[in-house]
């Protein structure tokens, strides 16, 4: 992701209505799961590193972009610069990985996917969140370096190897995606921008709806996926 891109995305996630909405997905699914040692790779300026920690999770921060590393040490955060396809750390050092909007980024995703089980204890805890459906490919992707979309069987496919057991794999932001594709139609960049209060509120009720509705098999804008490492 270009610099200008992760600053924005720093300057507006702690009020975004997607980037909250995201940390409460992560919040939801270590509810119930010990806190242990975490990495957050493709940490950007480190929200959903923060989320971890306040759950009690000792978290490392993995980024590859030095301004984010400065982002995220500058909001005290333990954070290690390195390669997602390359992690920098020993086996089983993690009781949980975080990846969210991380894969699409990268050419070789299998090799990050190959690390992630490397790095992670049998028995500990995956969390994917990818962007969903070539369709709706736009200049937003362009603009935040996406690399590609994923298909449900894509994403799958990706974890479908001795090292994991898939937990959950659904869709997110359903509700949103038919006013999400028309506005990015015409889109001539990214869509991390600031936005009017009572817009943003408004999303925000929207997509919190989605946490009640059985919407998940249906097409939507992300794809999140829960695995266990064997």
């Amino acid at each position: 992701m270009k610099q200008s891109e992760i600053a924005k995305l720093a300057s507006i996630e702690d009020k975004h209505w997607w980037f909250r909405e995201r940390r409460a997905l992560i919040a939801s699914f270590i509810a119930d799961v010990p806190p242990g040692r975490a990495l957050d790779i493709g940490a950007a300026a480190g929200g959903n590193t923060r989320t971890l920690e306040a759950a009690g999770w000792k978290s490392t921060a993995l980024e590859y972009d030095e301004s984010a590393v400065e982002l995220a040490r500058a909001r005290g955060l333990d954070v290690v610069q390195g390669d997602a396809r390359d992690l920098p750390f020993d086996e089983d050092e993690f009781d949980a990985v975080v990846a969210y909007d991380v894969l699409e980024h990268i050419v070789e995703d299998d090799a990050v996917v190959s690390e992630i089980a490397r790095v992670v204890r049998p028995g500990g805890k995956v969390y994917i969140a990818v962007p969903a459906d070539p369709k709706l490919w736009s200049a937003h992707d362009d603009a935040v370096g996406h690399v590609r979309r994923y298909t449900r069987d894509s994403l799958v496919a990706l974890f479908e190897r001795p090292e994991f057991t898939l937990d959950l794999v659904k869709s997110w932001n359903v509700l949103l995606r038919p006013a999400i594709r028309l506005a990015r139609r015409d889109s001539e960049g990214s869509d991390i921008e600031p936005m009017a209060a009572p817009i943003n509120a408004a999303l925000s009720g929207i997509i919190k709806l989605e946490r009640h509705l059985p919407v998940g098999r249906r097409k939507g804008v992300s794809l999140l996926l829960n695995a266990t490492v064997r």
